[in-house]
């Protein structure tokens, strides 16, 4: 159990609402659909949806990017993403780890359990309690970058889903080299325009921003000076 999973949650029941291309741009066809997630079966037909107060601070963070960056939009990479495919996802990335590091399917269990913990410093549990929901079942959570007027992506200096030490969000902010200084910055920007909406950033993912789920109950309080808070999203 990760830290942020022993925050309680307290459902406000708040509706999940879909995201327009007006106001954002978007993945089409997305990713996760393209190598045959399940959104079918579940309550939504794409990752495109969010609970309605999620996407209200989401237009705050657009206006606070536009202030200083008019031609700029954010790009929603993925937002509510139901549990089964969550475990779609986590069973994606396990066999990808594993041919990259040269095993053959089925592995042995130490083996397995080795790999299982490398995939879940970025992939949460796709847990079906409904107390420890994935933070992007709840409507709650989504990955995020930034575009530009020509809708080509800014460069962060790693993409999203890359598993490994560059995708924290600090992890050029030490740097003397001017490119990666130049990366830093720009995650500042998403970051700054998404904190300034009410969202937190994930530790160590700097696309993942969250608002109302146990994650960022458990950020929010462990900032000085704020009183503790409760989710109000569980699992959709």
């Amino acid at each position: 159990m990760k830290p942020y999973q022993q925050i309680p949650i307290l459902e406000c029941s708040e509706p999940l609402v879909s995201i327009t291309s007006e106001n954002f741009a978007l993945e089409n066809p997305h990713p996760y659909q393209k190598l045959g997630a399940p959104y079918h079966n579940s309550k939504a037909d794409s990752p495109y949806y969010l609970r309605q107060g999620v996407v209200d601070s989401l237009m705050v963070a657009k206006t606070q990017l536009q202030q200083n960056h008019p031609h700029w939009k954010i790009l929603i990479f993925d937002a509510y993403r139901p549990v089964e495919v969550q475990q779609f996802m986590v069973d994606y990335t396990f066999a990808e780890i594993a041919q990259a590091q040269g095993c053959e399917l089925p592995v042995s269990e130490e083996k397995r359990q080795v790999i299982l913990d490398k995939v879940y410093q970025f992939w949460a549990v796709p847990s079906l309690d409904r107390t420890t929901p994935p933070p992007h079942s709840t409507g709650g959570a989504l990955d995020v970058t930034l575009v530009d007027e020509n809708h080509q992506k800014i460069d962060m200096g790693s993409p999203i889903d890359e598993i490994s030490e560059r995708s924290y969000p600090d992890y050029f902010a030490s740097s003397n080299e001017p490119q990666e200084q130049q990366y830093h910055r720009h995650r500042q920007i998403l970051k700054d325009v998404m904190i300034a909406a009410g969202f937190q950033q994930h530790p160590h993912e700097w696309w993942h921003f969250c608002l109302g789920d146990q994650m960022w109950a458990w950020l929010t309080n462990q900032q000085p000076g704020r009183g503790a808070v409760i989710a109000r999203y569980g699992r959709y």
